[in-house]
């Protein structure tokens, strides 16, 4: 497997993985697919400390990471938000390691101290997945999404590079 920053012929593919994670339920709110134009609209907007890493696998996007500010509020610049998705059939085969730890690569390079991950507390194979990588639980937002007709909680994760200063 090989993991590299996005082109824009993966947007297709990126759309397809997300839109299955929306289809599957348990892993994102959203509601509506994806078109790879949208994805483009997306990445567009990317400043500088902004990414898409794919993984790929026999010339085919099996999974992809986003990195992307917290906020766009100077005082945030040193804090970012990652996810990463993968197709099911990709899913439990150690993939998401690779990934994650080139994204986190990525994160230090970027120059961030501080990342965040919002995981929905139905997902706990995710938060599972983010405290191998030394993420932890740092607060749970009750009832903030609802989605199918349920409540959701989202937990929130952070990671701190402690040697990562101003």
């Amino acid at each position: 497997m090989q993991i590299r920053t996005y082109l824009t012929n993966d947007f297709q593919a990126i759309a397809d993985i997300y839109n299955e994670a929306i289809a599957f339920g348990g892993v994102t709110m959203d509601h509506h697919a994806y078109a790879s134009d949208e994805i483009a609209a997306i990445v567009k907007k990317f400043n500088h400390r902004e990414t898409i890493l794919v993984a790929q696998k026999e010339e085919r996007v099996i999974g992809w990471g986003i990195i992307k500010r917290y906020s766009d509020r100077p005082g945030y610049y040193l804090c970012c938000e990652t996810s990463i998705y993968f197709s099911l059939a990709s899913t439990g085969k150690g993939y998401g390691n690779t990934l994650q730890n080139a994204l986190l690569e990525k994160v230090k390079a970027f120059g961030y101290h501080h990342v965040v991950a919002k995981i929905l507390v139905t997902n706990p194979q995710s938060l599972k997945f983010h405290q191998r990588f030394g993420f932890e639980i740092v607060g749970i937002q009750k009832e903030i999404g609802y989605y199918r007709g349920q409540w959701l909680d989202v937990a929130i994760m952070q990671l701190i590079f402690p040697e990562i200063t101003p």
